[in-house]
């Protein structure tokens, strides 16, 4: 079993930066492949980026690529999102997920076995 909580979302204006924090625990966080998803009011859920075990590897959502940026710390088990240049169109909760047997290009909220409870972002305009 794997508990996810992120931090770090709140109100924000078009332009400005948040940085998101997703962390785990358990002691086998090198096992999964990290990811961020979002969902906007009356939207389904959205993939963002995913991140694979090593760090090495990722895979960004073209909405947010250039604009985002993900990493993790397999010593703190913590995955983070710094997203630059917000927009309204950002606004959503943004959920971390851990998947054991996801691959770096898994993109479907069901290849993830353990979810966050989600974190706020609003962009203002």
């Amino acid at each position: 079993q794997v508990m996810l909580v992120e931090s770090g979302g709140g109100l924000v204006q078009a332009g400005g930066s948040l940085r998101l924090s997703c962390t785990a625990s358990g002691r086998t966080f090198g096992n999964y492949v990290m990811a961020w998803f979002r969902q906007a009011p009356g939207k389904e859920r959205e993939f963002v980026v995913v991140i694979g075990r090593t760090g090495s590897n990722t895979n960004y959502a073209g909405s947010v690529k250039g604009r985002f940026t993900i990493s993790r710390d397999n010593v703190k088990n913590t995955v983070y999102l710094q997203m630059n240049s917000l927009k309204p169109e950002d606004t959503a909760v943004y959920y971390c997920a851990a998947g054991s047997g996801a691959a770096v290009t898994a993109r479907s909220w069901y290849e993830y076995d353990y979810w966050g409870q989600g974190t706020q972002v609003t962009v203002s305009s």
